[in-house]
């Protein structure tokens, strides 16, 4: 379940990415925020609570 979550928040992270003209002026938030999400799951589950 942890591996599902991990994967779908690196797809996200990628999606993120102001790659198109639309999106560029979001500026770093979307990316940014899941950024800081993935290294929360990333260090809970170094830690074993996930």
């Amino acid at each position: 379940m942890s591996m599902i979550l991990l994967i779908v928040l690196v797809l996200l992270l990628i999606g993120a990415v102001p790659a198109w003209p639309y999106s560029r002026a979001w500026g770093y938030g979307p990316s940014g925020g899941l950024g800081v999400l993935l290294i929360i799951v990333i260090v809970l589950l170094l830690t074993g609570v996930l």
